[in-house]
């Protein structure tokens, strides 16, 4: 798996590419713990590359939701597919995310 990051002015934007599963996830949640310290509460995850997420893709996702949420911010997530959207929500964590369609309607959120 291959997770790109980069700044949309002073929003960190992290962008996986491929299916959060098993050993990826991992390295996802080490990838994202990482951006959350630095962001400033400025974090969007871009999934429009994940086709999907096991339950290791979720619960980093939902850990990561939760953390943030703790401390008054939000994660954001743009681009999600169906299957995404559709395993959120049967998992009961979809609303610890704010949802946009794209990485612009996201970063735009932020101001």
């Amino acid at each position: 798996m291959r997770i790109d990051t980069h700044r949309v002015g002073a929003v960190t934007v992290l962008e996986p590419q491929g299916a959060l599963i098993q050993d990826d996830a991992d390295v996802f949640r080490s990838q994202l713990d990482e951006a959350m310290l630095s962001s400033m509460g400025r974090l969007l995850i871009d999934v429009t590359h994940v086709p999907f997420a096991d339950s290791k893709g979720l619960e980093a996702l939902a850990d990561a939701g939760a953390q943030l949420t703790e401390s008054g911010q939000a994660l954001k997530l743009s681009g999600a597919n169906e299957t995404l959207r559709t395993a959120l929500e049967l998992t009961e964590i979809d609303d610890r995310f704010d949802h946009y369609q794209d990485v612009n309607a996201a970063v735009r959120s932020f101001l």
